[in-house]
């Protein structure tokens, strides 16, 4: 499946997509393979602050920066991404100089901590995508550590053009225009 692995890209969620976890999300594809995948939620901060909750880790992000819900699996675990000096820094890069970190004194340029992730188990995601749930754009860096998650959704879909950049300007609740 590697040559058609989601792996560094962002899926956007569709209007369609109601799972109140997932609305309007955009996931970072972390890992897509034969056994499924894994993916982190780009725009969800969490009213606790990376200080609060994993102070070991306010190397990477600032003590007072939110950790962010990166799904609703395993929330009780703790993911670090940062963009790296030095790609061996990465225990496993996702996106150009963007990856998974363990130690907190790595040399980063920026990171972001999550607690919880999305999964799919084999064929899911695939099957997602056949129903139109979600949309697969390019992922850049600054998605990851956008400073502006509530505008995210909006951001990536209004950089595609086209259909998609209308569909970014659709309010949250249409039946309320």
């Amino acid at each position: 499946m590697t040559e058609n692995t989601l792996r560094g890209r962002l899926l956007v969620a569709t209007p369609a997509l109601r799972d109140p976890n997932f609305v309007r999300s955009v996931i970072l594809i972390a890992e897509h393979g034969d056994d499924g995948a894994m993916g982190l939620v780009l725009n969800r901060p969490s009213e606790t602050s990376v200080g609060e909750a994993v102070p070991e880790l306010v190397s990477l992000a600032a003590d007072d920066a939110p950790v962010y819900v990166g799904g609703p699996v395993a929330m009780g675990s703790v993911l670090a991404l940062a963009e790296v000096e030095d790609p061996d820094d990465a225990s496993e890069l996702v996106l150009g100089d963007v990856g998974f970190v363990q130690d907190p004194d790595v040399a980063a340029r920026r990171g972001r901590i999550f607690a919880g992730y999305a999964g799919w188990s084999a064929g899911q995601i695939e099957a997602e995508l056949e129903e139109e749930t979600w949309i697969v754009v390019p992922a850049e860096a600054d998605d990851v550590f956008s400073d502006e998650p509530d505008g995210l959704w909006s951001a990536v879909l209004g950089r595609q053009g086209g259909t998609l950049a209308l569909l970014a300007t659709m309010p949250p609740d249409p039946s309320l225009n």
